[in-house]
């Protein structure tokens, strides 16, 4: 088996800070390459009014809790802040983290969010154009912050699957790429975003492609999501309550990767 790199997302509903916590420390401890969480304001799944933590709050507290893993939102909604101020609060948990942030941003799709906080929603080519105008303001920002974030250049992960619009923008903008499954979905995709890599003069190999994989399911069909392309393999994990986050399904991916 190829090697490849292991990640997790850790869901923030419907349960507490001390849980979390505790989550992306043991993550960390196990020796994961890769720590996320999602960048919404209500639970996606379960009771809708369960409890639920803002994204980037939490992500200055694991730059201080952990200590090897990299670790970032998948993803940010482009939509809820404004460009220049994303890029700004990057470079201060980049710097929080020594230098361990991947900046993960998306065009956004979740309308409660939109509706409840008072964004304009608008159409998916809006929010997908509002993207691809929002990446040159937080390159251009990142360049003249003082001090500039520790890595150079600080690495953008790209999430999203439309063919026409956001492969192109992630073969004009990102370091990595991130989409779901099955992995003939994620084939097809790999390509196309090849393809995309050519017309647009990119080498397709600075391109880290990484896959979010739910359940035991998907983490036995890991040689077929290497065989379609992925080089970086992400769980997603969460609990309904007090109890600890299981992570014996990421045990098992570090096992598998030897």
């Amino acid at each position: 088996m190829a090697r490849f790199k292991v990640g997790v997302q850790i869901r923030p509903q419907h349960t507490t800070m001390d849980v979390l916590r505790r989550a992306w420390r043991a993550a960390d401890a196990m020796g994961v390459d890769t720590i996320f969480t999602w960048d919404h304001f209500y639970p996606l799944y379960g009771p809708e009014d369960g409890a639920h933590f803002e994204g980037w709050s939490m992500l200055a507290a694991m730059a201080c809790d952990t200590g090897q893993a990299h670790f970032g939102m998948m993803v940010t909604c482009n939509s809820y802040r404004n460009p220049d101020l994303l890029a700004d609060m990057a470079r201060t948990v980049d710097h929080l983290s020594h230098g361990r942030l991947i900046l993960g941003i998306g065009s956004g799709w979740f309308e409660r969010d939109y509706d409840s906080y008072g964004y304009e929603f608008g159409t998916a080519i809006d929010r997908l154009h509002a993207l691809r105008d929002a990446l040159p303001r937080i390159e251009a920002r990142l360049q003249v912050l003082n001090p500039p974030p520790v890595q150079s250049p600080l690495p953008i992960l790209i999430g999203g699957a439309g063919e026409k619009v956001t492969l192109r923008i992630v073969a004009e903008h990102a370091n990595l790429w991130n989409t779901f499954g099955p992995p003939e979905n994620f084939a097809k995709k790999n390509a196309i975003l090849t393809e995309w890599c050519e017309k647009v003069g990119r080498d397709p190999g600075e391109i880290e492609r990484t896959v979010m994989i739910r359940g035991a399911d998907d983490v036995d069909r890991v040689d077929d999501y290497l065989e379609a392309g992925a080089q970086h393999i992400i769980l997603g994990v969460g609990t309904e309550g007090e109890e600890p986050i299981d992570l014996k399904p990421i045990q098992r991916l570090l096992d598998a990767r030897g």
